[in-house]
């Protein structure tokens, strides 16, 4: 079974292979999922593995699926066991209008009944069949709104509930708007487990730091954080110590050696290098220096030729510009 006491939330063009395997060196417990990937483009596309291919080494790792025809989320599902993934999740709780369109995302939660065919077409793939939801949409934002959902997904056969503690506006805001404006409802996902107690319950939204989820641990089963793993991924190293008894904390700059080697592998197999720095411009946030690494990276990443050895420049940039600023 996965200990989901943190998460890595899936987050499109964010958590790709090279975001995963890049997090996975910092963190060996967080559990990460991959960015949304939509049934049409696993049943249809022309090049549907590079969807679904990871690293061995990014094990715990969830695939999520957009979708809402249950034949289709079925397949795919199946496709997820074969290729090794430990989870397969579905989307419930995007409110982009293109994912509208497509009939899946927060829109489902006004189907409380298909999005529950859908978890048990997902359940025959033997892997852990979960549910990421918002806690309502648009003016259907009442707590019996949420609770119906969430009764029919378990008896559907989902364990694991993973709740973005706000509400999605479905017309009027954008994506990045709903991840900021519909204010924080803690409350209500402690709610859900309370009434759900035997129910595996993943809180999601606005946290930032360690202490905040120790907090929300004491509450539910497990907290999911996104936006700040990805400008601030170092974060992660701490996760391991005080939520999975590491004793011992990775270095960055054992990181950045790491990441040199991934990124050599990944160019000479055609990988821009620039597709893997993109994700790494925030190891350093906070330190003196961290200037330095961003503006070397992005300045050198997507130089004609470039290998891994812009990472290892960023790095002595950073190190060159923290040393002055300390003698300053």
């Amino acid at each position: 079974m996965l200990n989901r006491k943190v998460c890595v939330a899936p987050m499109l063009d964010w958590t790709d292979r090279h975001e995963r395997s890049f997090l996975r060196m910092i963190s060996q417990h967080t559990v990460l999922y991959t960015e949304m990937v939509t049934t049409g483009a696993l049943l249809h596309g022309k090049d549907p593995e590079r969807f679904l291919q990871f690293d061995e080494k990014e094990h715990p790792i969830a695939l999520q699926l957009g979708g809402s025809d249950p034949e289709a989320i079925r397949t795919c599902a199946l496709r997820a066991a074969e290729f090794g993934y430990d989870e397969v999740n579905l989307n419930v709780g995007c409110p982009s209008d293109r994912v509208q369109k497509g009939r899946f995302g927060a829109c489902l939660m006004a189907e409380p009944d298909l999005v529950a065919e859908c978890v048990s077409a997902m359940t025959a793939s033997g892997l852990s069949a979960t549910v990421k939801t918002r806690i309502g949409i648009d003016d259907q934002d009442s707590y019996e709104f949420l609770h119906e959902l969430v009764s029919k997904v378990k008896d559907a056969g989902c364990k694991t509930l993973i709740v973005h503690a706000r509400k999605a506006w479905l017309e009027g805001l954008s994506p990045k708007q709903n991840r900021e404006i519909p204010p924080l409802r803690y409350d209500v996902v402690y709610r859900v487990k309370q009434d759900f107690p035997d129910l595996e319950i993943i809180l999601n939204g606005g946290v930032q730091t360690l202490d905040q989820i120790e907090d929300h641990l004491g509450k539910v089963d497990g907290v999911m954080i996104g936006r700040e793993a990805y400008q601030n991924p170092y974060i992660l190293a701490g996760v391991d110590q005080k939520f999975y008894g590491e004793t011992r904390i990775k270095e960055r700059g054992e990181i950045v050696d790491e990441l040199c080697n991934y990124a050599a592998v990944q160019v000479a197999e055609g990988v821009p290098v620039k597709s893997i720095t993109r994700h790494v411009l925030g190891l350093f946030n906070g330190l003196p220096g961290a200037r330095a690494w961003r503006r070397s990276l992005s300045q050198n990443a997507f130089k004609p030729g470039s290998d891994e050895g812009v990472i290892r420049r960023a790095y002595e940039d950073f190190l060159l510009s923290g040393q002055t600023r300390d003698v300053a």
